[in-house]
Protein backbone atom coordinates (compact mmCIF):
# COMPACT_ATOMS: atom_id res chain seq x y z
CA UNK A 1 0.00 0.00 0.00
CA UNK A 2 1.42 2.89 -0.39
CA UNK A 3 1.24 6.10 1.57
CA UNK A 4 1.13 9.00 -1.55
CA UNK A 5 -1.18 8.86 -4.57
CA UNK A 6 1.22 8.16 -7.80
CA UNK A 7 0.50 7.86 -11.72
CA UNK A 8 -0.95 4.45 -10.75
CA UNK A 9 -2.21 4.57 -7.51
CA UNK A 10 -5.40 7.17 -7.47
CA UNK A 11 -5.28 9.49 -4.45
CA UNK A 12 -8.34 7.76 -3.08
CA UNK A 13 -6.70 4.17 -2.76
CA UNK A 14 -3.34 5.52 -0.96
CA UNK A 15 -3.05 5.66 2.43
CA UNK A 16 -3.76 8.92 2.75
CA UNK A 17 -6.73 9.32 0.78
CA UNK A 18 -8.46 6.46 3.33
CA UNK A 19 -7.11 8.35 6.24
CA UNK A 20 -9.15 11.65 4.36
CA UNK A 21 -12.07 8.77 4.16
CA UNK A 22 -11.67 7.41 8.23
CA UNK A 23 -11.78 11.41 9.22
CA UNK A 24 -15.30 11.70 7.07
CA UNK A 25 -17.15 8.69 8.55
CA UNK A 26 -15.88 9.61 11.58
CA UNK A 27 -17.70 10.90 14.38
CA UNK A 28 -16.85 11.88 17.66
CA UNK A 29 -17.18 9.34 20.25
CA UNK A 30 -17.03 6.25 17.81
CA UNK A 31 -15.08 2.79 18.70
CA UNK A 32 -12.61 1.67 16.62
CA UNK A 33 -15.39 -1.30 15.85
CA UNK A 34 -18.37 1.28 15.44
CA UNK A 35 -16.19 3.30 13.24
CA UNK A 36 -15.11 -0.23 11.41
CA UNK A 37 -18.56 -1.04 10.37
CA UNK A 38 -19.01 2.27 8.64
CA UNK A 39 -16.11 1.97 6.58
CA UNK A 40 -15.61 -1.65 5.73
CA UNK A 41 -18.12 -1.34 2.57
CA UNK A 42 -16.39 1.74 0.92
CA UNK A 43 -13.91 0.56 -1.73
CA UNK A 44 -11.29 2.31 -1.05
CA UNK A 45 -10.83 0.72 2.44
CA UNK A 46 -12.36 -2.83 2.12
CA UNK A 47 -9.71 -4.48 4.16
CA UNK A 48 -9.13 -4.43 7.70
CA UNK A 49 -5.69 -3.93 7.49
CA UNK A 50 -6.30 -0.49 5.35
CA UNK A 51 -8.72 0.39 7.63
CA UNK A 52 -5.62 0.11 10.50
CA UNK A 53 -3.17 1.46 8.77
CA UNK A 54 -5.33 4.44 8.20
CA UNK A 55 -6.14 4.79 12.04
CA UNK A 56 -1.99 4.60 12.20
CA UNK A 57 -1.10 7.32 10.13
CA UNK A 58 -4.36 9.50 11.30
CA UNK A 59 -2.98 9.35 15.28
CA UNK A 60 0.37 9.58 13.49
CA UNK A 61 -0.20 12.66 12.55
CA UNK A 62 -1.96 13.84 15.39
CA UNK A 63 -5.93 14.05 13.17
CA UNK A 64 -7.14 11.39 15.91
CA UNK A 65 -6.98 10.65 19.66
CA UNK A 66 -7.90 7.66 21.32
CA UNK A 67 -9.08 7.70 24.87
CA UNK A 68 -11.16 5.36 26.81
CA UNK A 69 -12.02 2.86 23.83
CA UNK A 70 -13.18 6.04 22.05
CA UNK A 71 -11.89 8.07 18.81
CA UNK A 72 -11.76 11.77 18.76
CA UNK A 73 -11.01 14.30 15.99
CA UNK A 74 -8.31 16.61 17.04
Amino acid sequence: MSLLPNKTIRVEYSLLGVGAVILQLMGDGDTVTSLWEKARTKASINTYEKFVSGLVLLDTIGAVHLNNGLLFKK
